[in-house]
């Protein structure tokens, strides 16, 4: 059966949840979980390893999250922000300030691709731990069960062919037989050339142009998770697809 190994902003998940909540909301309380549980162990590893990079002192955490918070401003994939940022995020899952919204046809095709024996996985840029939130407080209810793997940059970078590589050999499973799904042309790209087999979401609430030809550089194109048939995801192009119509596996 094929692993379906997919991203989260853009495809699970609206780009603007990120920026709109979940990077604001991270923003605005740093501080403050700081100063409250900047000695615990698990946080002062990331916040010295913050301090390092940028040569201030280990106890000077106000330079310090000064600097994440610029990091948040320009979305920087630093894996140290990406921990920090989820433990916040957790609060806030728990407490109720938000869910985590997915398009519609996201939670039907993963239930309906996990009954059917495929094995899912995440490949995001967030860290492990948030997207274990994330898929635990959907408006679609708790779906990390679906899950069996989850991966960050601790693997690479999304769009160096390596991190595809690690991330087949964790799963023990060959390339071809890994399905990634992600808005991101680039990653698609590293995907491709580590022998993975690829799908691009192309969501219109995030991209309205449509990308197509040359700009989806011969990745297979979708709107949506429901024109995904796992076993058939081999050749470029984009699915037709009758209304009312689900994908088959």
């Amino acid at each position: 059966m094929t692993t379906i190994l997919t991203d989260i902003e853009g495809t699970t998940s609206s780009i603007s949840f990120v920026k709109d909540v979940l990077f604001p909301y991270a923003r605005a309380a740093l501080p403050g979980f700081v100063r409250e549980h900047g000695h615990a162990a698990e946080v002062r590893r990331w916040l010295d390893q913050v301090a390092i990079e940028i040569s201030a002192s280990a106890c000077q955490d106000a330079v310090i999250v000064e600097t994440l918070q610029g990091w948040i401003d320009t979305d920087r994939k630093h894996t140290a922000l990406k921990a920090l940022q989820g433990m916040v995020w957790a609060a806030g899952y728990q407490d109720g300030d938000f869910t985590a919204p997915l398009y519609p046809d996201v939670a039907p095709a993963l239930r309906q691709w996990h009954a059917a024996g495929h094995r899912l996985a995440v490949y995001s840029s967030g860290s492990v731990p948030a997207q274990k939130l994330l898929f635990a407080h959907t408006d679609s209810g708790d779906l990390v069960s679906l899950f069996s793997a989850f991966f960050d940059t601790e693997v690479g970078g999304k769009r160096d062919v390596t991190s595809y590589t690690t991330i087949a050999a964790h799963l023990q499973q060959a390339p071809s037989d890994i399905l990634f799904l992600s808005d991101v042309v680039q990653e698609l790209d590293a995907a491709r050339d580590a022998g993975l087999r690829t799908v691009l979401l192309d969501r219109r609430n995030d991209y309205p142009q449509p990308r197509s030809g040359d700009a989806a550089n011969g990745h297979l194109r979708v709107e949506s998770f429901a024109q995904i048939n796992p076993l058939q995801a081999h050749t470029a192009g984009m699915w037709p697809i009758t209304q009312g119509e689900s994908s088959s596996v």
